[in-house]
């Protein structure tokens, strides 16, 4: 547990928001922009679309500085709740919430959503929809029992999780351990979508090196299975660009829809 905590706190202490956002998703710059980006935002809408994944309200789990990854769920949900551990990254997600003039530029991905739903809105159309739909910011520990302790959450129709438990979770026992936590927090017959790195031992955030729960395709369907869910689908893509191995390694892009049982 020492350890647990001294990783917790490094990361309180370390993990810088805009230093993520510049080398992750800068326009034409990020390590994630493109490639990533894309096989996310494609999946997510094929799964808000024709896979059929809606009703009342999603959880975003780790939701970080981000908002990418909730463009198309804003269409499919009524209400979005958004939760992350770190009070610099719920800060920086506020002012976008806000329109901010300081928040992060999310403009060229909004578009690239936009396109994939055939532009039947606008970017600022989109932006706003999703800042409507997003009720709540809240903090979540993925090592509690309860991620929202003191708070208990209604269950929800989905809960989301992207680029997010490699970095509490120190080994697939862990990972496992907190998808079985999950499952007090989805309804029956309810939807859980984890999209993440595979093969991956460390990033980079600016300067600063974390480490990253290294996870295989076998032991990651095992966990789900073992935690209790039926996967109802799972794609992985190898990475093609490997030019920026040293900032941060991971090997493969996977998602998974998975549902707990009714």
């Amino acid at each position: 547990m020492d350890n647990q905590i001294t990783s917790q706190q490094t990361y309180i202490d370390e993990f810088n928001p805009k230093d993520y956002f510049q080398t992750y998703y800068k326009a034409g710059e990020g390590i994630l922009f493109g490639e990533w980006t894309e096989f996310a935002l494609q999946h997510l809408h094929e799964t808000f679309t024709k896979g059929g994944v809606r009703g009342d309200t999603l959880l975003d789990f780790g939701t970080g500085p981000t908002i990418y990854q909730l463009l198309s769920a804003c269409e499919a949900f009524d209400k979005i709740i958004t939760s992350d551990f770190l009070e610099q990254n719920r800060a920086e997600l506020q002012k976008w919430l806000k329109n901010d003039p300081s928040a992060f530029d999310w403009t060229h991905i909004i578009k690239f959503v936009c396109e994939l739903e055939g532009n039947r809105e606008s970017p600022e159309e989109k932006a706003e929809k999703l800042r409507s739909k997003v009720t709540e910011v809240l903090k979540c520990d993925a090592l509690k029992r309860n991620p929202y302790d003191p708070i208990v959450l209604p269950p929800v129709d989905c809960l989301l999780s992207c680029l997010c438990l490699e970095a509490p979770c120190k080994d697939i026992k862990s990972f496992c351990n907190v998808l079985k936590n999950f499952q007090d927090l989805i309804k029956p017959g309810g939807h859980l979508l984890i999209i993440s790195a595979l093969n991956a031992t460390f990033y980079y955030v600016g300067e600063k090196c974390f480490r990253s729960m290294t996870t295989r395709k076998d032991e990651l369907e095992l966990a789900f299975k073992e935690a209790g869910y039926q996967i109802e689908r799972a794609v992985y893509a190898p990475r093609a660009d490997k030019s920026k191995m040293d900032v941060a390694d991971y090997e493969f892009h996977y998602f998974i829809h998975a549902r707990k049982p009714q």
